[in-house]
């Protein structure tokens, strides 16, 4: 059994407060593996306290005493990779491949991308004869999920080192144990005391605290839209800076071109990377009516050859879903694709064969649906893709805006011009254009109910600064 039951606060592991657990099940085997405690608002109000002490002298620290701190993370990160990467297969599920690859590497990723941010921001400019200063915004609370647990950890407290704030970070309770080894990386890397603190809780216990905390100058979530209304709500009356990155309901436009058939395949295959568990996977498939069939041929043979399983097993592409919560939830909305009307031609509910215990899914796919579908409405959060047809462009773009989401949208073209053109039109804080990847240097955030703010590169810096106008910071010339 797993035990790490302490917090990180002021440089040092500490016992909670009230001593309370929660049991960590493995989701490939259901059984419990590990032990966390559970966090309170008293624990909330320690960490706080020292990222309020500590933020007197980090926040005045200069740019190369950042580079170096971001510098020496980047080293521990390289010592403790592998064991990133087994906390993120046991508590969450990833496949070895996965969990040791972009799951595990996304950590050092997003330092890299801020170490170089960093190193060419600019903090000061000049106006006229005003000084506009870019300063740390102060105490920063950071809100993380499961699903891409060292990823959104690495994208918040990166930028807040490299901007001059201390932090508490709150990771999901459901994969804490990363988090934890981030912890010890950062503490072996010399992160001063109190820069960096961890609380392990529940939403309501830590995430709510951390929200309403009169003395956090900031709130980064990353989770449902649901929680990012709380999390704003509770933020409201202390007039803190909230910073959202939320759920997504993402289309995937195919034109009717030569990129067809390996576009249907392409954006198949990435649904259920990550058994779908990803905010901005491309879930609404939008293909040219009379290629329905075509598509939905291609795309269930996709399905039909994933291999799933448990995520130690060699060969395995798609493990299970994190919990038994997210595996019914998914399972329920499969019904209601069937129950609606969708052709089922891949998948459906139930268990994989051969898989009789674990939260594993059979990747689906459902083809002839309509946007008005609850399949086509809902975030599923799971391996379900949803293939929809359209007449002409104009209406491709209609359905795809059709939601209340506007995280991620997707477009194949052998055009480059057109799909530009296409892209230009989606109401989407991101765009990728014939499979492109993401950019941990460019803005990642969305429109709508996606969220607001911006995380990766300089962008993600900008969130954690306040901007301060110093007017007659220069003689005026006469």
């Amino acid at each position: 059994m797993l035990e790490k039951l302490q917090f990180y606060i002021d440089g040092q592991w500490v016992d909670p407060v009230e001593p309370r657990t929660l049991d960590v099940v493995n989701p490939a085997t259901e059984e419990v593996y590990g032990r966390i405690s559970l966090g309170s608002a008293a624990d909330v109000d320690k960490a706080v306290a020292a990222a309020g002490r500590a933020f007197e002298s980090y926040s005045r620290t200069t740019r190369e005493e950042r580079v170096e701190l971001l510098q020496a993370i980047l080293e521990e990160f390289a010592r403790r990779h592998e064991d990133v990467a087994e906390a993120i297969m046991d508590e969450m599920g990833a496949p070895w491949g996965l969990a040791k690859g972009a799951q595990a590497l996304s950590g050092p990723q997003h330092f890299k991308a801020a170490l170089k941010a960093l190193q060419n921001y600019e903090f000061d400019e000049r106006i006229g004869t005003t000084n506009v200063r870019r300063e740390p915004i102060g105490v920063c609370g950071l809100i993380t999920p499961w699903n891409w647990p060292m990823n959104q950890i690495a994208v918040k407290v990166a930028p807040a080192l490299a901007a001059g704030c201390t932090r508490v970070l709150k990771p999901s309770e459901i994969a804490p144990f990363d988090a934890i080894v981030f912890a010890e990386i950062l503490d072996a890397a010399g992160v001063p005391a109190g820069v960096f603190n961890l609380v392990n809780g529940d939403g309501p216990g830590v995430g709510t605290a951390i929200s309403e905390h009169p003395d956090i100058a900031m709130v980064s979530f990353t989770g449902s839209t649901r929680a990012g209304v709380l999390v704003a709500q509770a933020a409201a009356p202390s007039v803190k800076r909230v910073a959202q990155e939320l759920g997504g309901k993402s289309a995937n436009i195919l034109c009717d071109d030569e990129t067809f058939e390996k576009a249907v395949a392409a954006g198949t295959q990435e649904m259920f990377d990550n058994t779908g568990q990803s905010c901005n996977a491309p879930s609404r498939m939008l293909v040219p009516r009379h290629r329905m069939q075509e598509a939905a041929t291609i795309a269930a043979r996709v399905a039909d050859e994933i291999k799933v399983g448990n995520p130690r097993d060699e060969g395995v592409e798609m493990g299970p879903a994190v919990s038994e919560t997210q595996w019914t939830k998914i399972q329920d909305l499969i019904q209601a694709g069937i129950d609606e009307g969708a052709t089922l031609v891949a998948g459906g509910t139930g268990r994989p064969e051969g898989l009789d215990k674990g939260y594993f899914v059979k990747p689906t796919v459902f083809a002839g649906v309509t946007n008005d579908m609850t399949i086509a409405r809902e975030e599923i959060f799971g391996p379900v893709l949803s293939i929809l047809p359209y007449d002409d462009e104009d209406e491709a773009i209609r359905i795809a805006n059709d939601t209340p989401y506007g995280l991620s949208g997707y477009v194949s073209c052998a055009d480059l011009d057109r799909a530009r053109a296409i892209a230009s039109r989606l109401r989407t804080g991101m765009v990728h254009i014939n499979g492109a990847w993401l950019d941990a240097a460019a803005p990642f955030g969305g429109y709508k109910q996606s969220g607001n703010g911006r995380e990766w590169g300089h962008h993600g810096i900008d969130e954690f600064l306040e901007l301060k106008s110093v007017y007659g910071y220069e003689k005026r010339q006469k």
